[in-house]
């Protein structure tokens, strides 16, 4: 289960990491009372489960408690990558004077933990890790061994922080790890790690993936951080429909049966996409072996619900559910769709009674579905359409 900054940064407070007073609230007028408890200038930062929200707006300075409700008001309500923002945290505002970059994570490919860090954090973090991959330090941690003070000062070492700050930085990164381990996360991030000019060392921002398979053991914590579904929320509304949805960046919707097919078509999509202005995959839709009409519908709704959306990708395997009940499943969902069915469909299908599949879509001639063969000629279809629809 992703966290939301707030969420993640009461559990850093829980286990000593270092953050700013701060307090989330859901109405403009709300932020008035949080801005004027703080006595400070404030920040006022939506809280999605997505990325880029200070370049979407989501992030805005007020020096004032009258500011603080005027920028409140301009970011509730504000999609950011189909995510709707619902709350916001209002939160002391600091000068900068260093950013750096910590996190732990699983390494799934090596089977262990992995340590990165820098000295240069901040919003273009994953541009560095590409473009000087050596200003981002890889320290392998034993999952037995953990981290300790010593491992900490290893990994801050390799992070080149700055002999003067590197002790606060050690005791962060130690502190880290017991959220990482107790609290059982896949990911414990912080970007920016902050220097004020005052001297501290502060999370500004802090990103946490908790493991649902240790739900039973934590379920106050999940009970306490799980989410509202709202009706304007993607990944809510999916979830809803029990849905395995996760919302990209990106403009073909991809709809598949079984989560390895899937990624495998998140791949060719991407690399077909090249070749179409550069076009990506929308989204990670995985609807199972049961691919009747009422889940067909419910996962096209989502994703043409998608203001990113230009192309869909249906890519079907059929083995348990043969290729003609998918078929007859496209075809009775964009019936159930109606209008709200606006985007072309390029779909392959494959497997148990594929020529029948074939042919109740043809025969449907809908005039928004295209049926191609093979996969990376269905992929370079949708990435085609999409990249023309820019």
């Amino acid at each position: 289960m992703d966290l939301m900054e707030y969420q993640a940064k009461e559990l850093f407070a829980k286990h000593g990491v270092p953050v700013l007073p701060g307090e989330t609230v859901d109405t403009a007028e709300a932020a008035r009372g949080v801005a004027e408890r703080i006595g400070k200038p404030v920040v006022v930062k939506a809280q999605v489960k997505t990325g880029g929200r200070g370049k979407a707006g989501g992030v805005k300075l007020a020096d004032t408690p009258d500011e603080a409700v005027e920028k409140a008001e301009a970011i509730l309500g504000l999609d950011i990558k189909g995510h709707l923002t619902r709350k916001v945290l209002v939160t002391e505002a600091s000068d900068i004077d260093t950013e750096y970059y910590a996190s732990f994570l699983l390494d799934r490919a090596n089977r262990t933990y992995l340590a990165m860090c820098s000295a240069e954090g901040g919003m273009e973090i994953e541009q560095l890790a590409v473009e000087r991959p050596e200003a981002l330090a890889r320290v392998a941690v034993d999952a037995v061994a953990g981290v300790d003070e010593a491992k900490a000062r290893e990994i801050a070492e390799a992070g080149k922080i700055p002999a003067d700050v590197i002790d606060e930085v050690t005791q962060i990164l130690v502190a880290m790890w017991r959220v990482f381990v107790e609290e059982e996360a896949t990911l414990v991030e912080i970007n920016p790690l902050c220097r004020t000019p005052d001297g501290r060392i502060v999370a500004l921002d802090g990103k946490v993936t908790l493991d649902a398979n240790a739900e039973f053991r934590h379920e106050d914590v999940f009970t306490a951080y799980a989410d509202v579904v709202a009706e304007d929320d993607l990944e809510g509304r999916a979830k809803a429909k029990d849905l395995n949805y996760v919302k990209l960046d990106g403009q073909v919707g991809i709809i598949g049966n079984g989560a390895g097919l899937v990624m495998s078509t998140l791949d060719v999509v991407a690399y077909a996409g090249e070749a179409h202005g550069g076009v990506k995959p929308a989204n990670f839709l995985d609807i199972g072996g049961g691919a009747s009409a009422q889940v067909m519908a419910d996962g096209l709704e989502i994703i043409l619900s998608d203001p990113d959306v230009r192309s869909v990708f249906v890519n079907v395997f059929g083995g348990i559910t043969s290729c003609d009940a998918v078929a007859n499943g496209i075809v009775q969902a964009l019936g159930m769709l109606g209008d709200a069915a606006t985007k072309p469909l390029v779909v392959r299908l494959d497997g148990n009674n594929v020529e029948e599949g074939r042919r109740i879509l043809e025969e449907a001639a809908h005039p928004l579905v295209t049926v191609v063969d093979t996969m990376d000629g269905a992929a370079d279809k949708a990435a085609e359409l999409a990249g023309s629809a820019a």
